[in-house]
């Protein structure tokens, strides 16, 4: 305290001298200015409280979209130097996104200034993130609404593809207020239709998106602002070619397009069908030495088809704390094998991808291999393009990629973004030379590494075990096996994929197959095979022929003989027996060898008849008229079926085959059908067989029925007999004593019974001639001649008659 006050007893007051040194009117004008900044800054805070939260936007966005034209991709270090909304930039920090890769550097400049955009880079550089973020600031631009409907359309090849890119979009865009929607095969359909009108960013597979545009009323695209093709090169192959061509064709011209992919296409026939307008082509990666990622070691091995299980196998044994992506060429491979290896238990979790599975396991299947630190994913080329699985570190590709670009994009798996991985290619000694040409086209470094044998477990009794205990597993063998071969018959680069250089008995031995399967496509190959060979071998003969002629009519040989017909006349002849006098010659030339040949064996002479050359107007393929021909002169029954009995004896013939009555020196010699004899043939058959053939069936039909008509009436006549018998007493034989007549009835009731008897018979006979009054005549029998049916055995009419003749006694 004492201290401070000396300080301030020191200081001396200020005196009228130094307070007026300064100026006033200085000082005023300081005052004042500052007054105004004040005020003016009171004032515009008060207009800017006054204006709606609508205005300020929209003056905010003008500043940015003023800011577009400054853009410079060599300053730019941090996605905050681009001019993009602050909403945009909070969700980048929040995905943990803070410096842009090249890709995205270059691209998202031209993409904010609304141009075409194609850009190229390699694979796990960023090519998502680099059309989202031009994808929010487009639609924030305009001030998007639900209620606008459908602005920004992105296009994916695959479903976990479109999955993925909608992940990446809902981290990304999540403090933005646009409807985003992902519209894949597999899902609801009558949900998505529901909900896809009021959606701004669809994100879909092209087949889908097609379906909704053909079956959704409410859904189009009038309004789209922005066409986005992730993994273009795929979309624009021949696989979605009419899909691809049908969609663009329902969307608006005055549209902004982006494509992105790892192997981008220059072709002017694609570009044109997207309607691009002054395109910007953005390759980052043009000029590098290679076209896959530098942090990525690959290699390849030489193994025959029937060892690549057992390969297959060791590797996974060896590598049982790596994250591994198994390529293979077909879905029944995947099938099979993944079942097969769950069972042989290898000692990593098994995880299976392929286009046959529904849509929610597929998800399954992704979420669960991205979570996993060590396990191996059996795939096919489904899970080729774009995905981006974190910490992969090999990729094996356990079958032969269709083409190079198919191959870089199934690496890429690995690698991602400045991360080490590493490759494995099995070749098939068929596949090298073919394939490593491919791969050093493209610039892919690839060396040659050898497989330790001692290392190489053998799993092919283990397998036969399984198929021989499972039915079902046997028969995913068998589709395993049909399918691989199809595969590779079905591809387009033959010199790569050979069918015929495939030791398919081994291969089915390798499966755990007993026995190999039929494989109904591969002998039509063989078949194919055989015949482009004969036509080669003719072409040859051809050339051949046409050198005989000229060494003929000594034609030097340079000069060559127009194909004309009189050319082919006079080379024929020539063949035939017009070249005598050089015979000799061609003898010791040895090259006119006429090759003899009876192909339908129709001549009985042991020599066969001699080829003619066939000219240019004789190469005609042949008609199924001339080969029907041929089969009717070699007396060919076709589509007909003979049944023999177990003594070798022809039973049946089907179809049954009509008998004529013409005789059979009548018949037709010559080939074909004569009309005029045909139709004398058929009248006299209806007149001499069908006719009488008809009455003699209409003659048996009539006998029957009187046949039967008479069987009744004697039924009738029995039956009325026995009830009328009821009521009289029979005498029965006895063996042993005398009859007792007093058994028997009175005679005076038995004659008033037997007339009253009489009476009723006549009646019920005039009633049972009533219904035969049509018969003839001379057919009717007399009641005389009738016999007398009393209903008892002969033996006891006998003994009644004796003691009515004896009488009482």
């Amino acid at each position: 305290m004492k201290e401070k006050n000396k300080s301030s007893s020191r200081r001396k007051p200020k005196t009228s001298q130094t307070r007026g040194s300064a100026d006033p009117v200085k000082c005023f004008e300081k005052w004042k200015n500052k007054y105004m900044k004040g005020r003016d800054r009171v004032k515009q805070r008060r207009m800017q409280r006054k204006k709606p939260e609508w205005q300020l936007e929209r003056e905010y966005i003008k500043s940015l979209v003023s800011r577009y034209g400054d853009i410079n991709t060599t300053d730019v270090c941090k996605f905050s130097d681009f001019p993009i909304s602050k909403k945009t930039l909070l969700g980048l920090q929040e995905a943990q996104y803070r410096q842009p890769t090249e890709i995205q550097r270059q691209t998202i400049g031209f993409a904010l200034r609304g141009r075409d955009v194609l850009g190229a880079a390699k694979t796990g550089s960023g090519k998502t993130l680099a059309f989202v973020v031009p994808v929010l600031e487009c639609l924030y631009r305009q001030q998007w609404s639900s209620m606008d409907g459908l602005g920004v359309l992105i296009i994916s090849p695959t479903r976990e593809l479109a999955y993925q890119t909608f992940e990446v979009l809902r981290k990304v865009g999540k403090n933005h207020e646009f409807s985003a929607g992902l519209v894949i095969g597999g899902k609801d359909l009558k949900s998505e239709s529901e909900r896809i009108s009021r959606t701004n960013i669809v994100i879909c597979t092209p087949g889908r998106l097609l379906q909704h545009m053909d079956e959704t009323a409410s859904f189009h695209a009038s309004s789209l602002h922005m066409l986005v093709l992730d993994e273009a090169d795929r979309i624009l192959d021949m696989g979605f070619a009419d899909t691809l061509n049908a969609i663009v064709d329902n969307l608006p011209k005055s549209r902004q397009t982006l494509l992105f992919s790892a192997t981008q296409t220059r072709s002017v026939k694609d570009l044109a069908r997207l309607s691009l307008k002054d395109p910007e082509f953005v390759w980052v990666h043009e000029k590098a030495k290679f076209s896959t990622p530098a942090t990525l070691e690959q290699s390849y091995m030489v193994c025959e088809l029937h060892h690549k299980v057992n390969m297959l196998y060791s590797f996974i044994r060896s590598h049982l704390k790596k994250k591994i992506i198994v390529f293979f060429a077909c879905c029944k491979e995947v099938q099979y094998l993944f079942r097969a290896f769950c069972r042989l238990r290898p000692g990593i979790p098994i995880l299976a991808l392929h286009g046959k599975q529904q849509q929610m396991k597929r998800v399954e299947v992704y979420n669960n291999f991205v979570k996993k630190q060590s396990a191996v994913l059996f795939a096919t080329d489904i899970a080729a393009r774009g995905l981006d699985f974190p910490a992969v570190n090999w990729v094996l590709q356990f079958d032969c990629p269709e083409d190079a670009d198919t191959y870089i994009h199934r690496v890429g798996r690995t690698a991602r973004y400045k991360e080490g991985g590493e490759a494995l290619l099995l070749l098939l000694p068929s596949e090298e030379k073919a394939m490593l040409a491919q791969l050093q086209e493209k610039k892919v470094p690839i060396n040659q590494i050898q497989v330790n044998p001692e290392k190489v477990q053998c799993v092919q009794q283990k397998l036969e075990a399984f198929l021989a205990q499972e039915t079902e597993q046997k028969e995913r063998a068998q589709r395993c096996f049909v399918s691989y071969l199809r595969s590779v018959h079905l591809m387009k680069n033959k010199q790569v994929f050979d069918i015929f250089e495939l030791p398919i008995r081994q291969y089915a031995l390798s499966l755990g197959l007993a026995v190999c399967p039929r494989v109904r496509f591969l002998s039509k190959a063989h078949a194919q095979k055989a015949e482009n060979e004969d036509e080669e071998e003719s072409d040859e003969e051809e050339e051949l022929q046409s050198f005989r002629v000229q060494l003929s009519k000594k034609v030097p040989c340079g000069v060559v003989e127009h194909d004309t017909e009189e050319n082919v006349d006079k080379s024929s002849k020539a063949l035939h027996g017009d070249i005598s006098e050089d015979e000799d010659d061609l003898r010791d030339l040895e090259l006119l060898t006429v090759k003899r040949k009876d192909v339908f064996e129709l001549s009985g002479d042991p020599e066969c008849v001699e080829d003619t050359p066939q000219g240019p107007n004789n190469t005609r393929k042949e008609t199924k008229f001339k080969k029907t021909k041929k089969l009717l002169k070699r007396n060919f029954q076709i589509n007909t079926k003979t049944t023999f009995n177990e003594e070798g004896e022809a039973v049946q013939l089907w179809p049954p085959v009509q008998q004529t009555v013409t005789a059979e020196d009548e018949e037709d010699d010559v080939l074909g059908i004569n009309v005029a004899k045909a139709r004398d043939r058929l009248r006299r058959e209806d007149q001499e067989f069908d006719k009488q053939e008809y009455r003699r069936k209409v003659q048996a039909e009539h006998r029957n029925k009187r046949l039967k008509a008479k069987e009744a009436r004697r039924e009738a006549s029995k039956r009325q007999r026995r009830s009328d018998e009821e009521n009289t007493a029979y005498l029965a034989c006895h063996s042993g004593g005398e009859f007792d007549s007093s058994i028997l009835p009175d005679p005076d009731q038995l004659h008033s019974s037997d007339e009253e008897e009489e009476g009723y018979a006549k009646k019920q006979h005039s009633c049972n001639k009533e219904p035969d009054k049509k018969e003839r005549k001379g057919k009717q029998l007399n009641d005389e001649q009738i016999g007398l049916d009393t209903g008892l055995s002969l033996a006891d009419d006998e003994e009644l008659v004796l003691h009515l003749l004896r009488g009482p006694k």
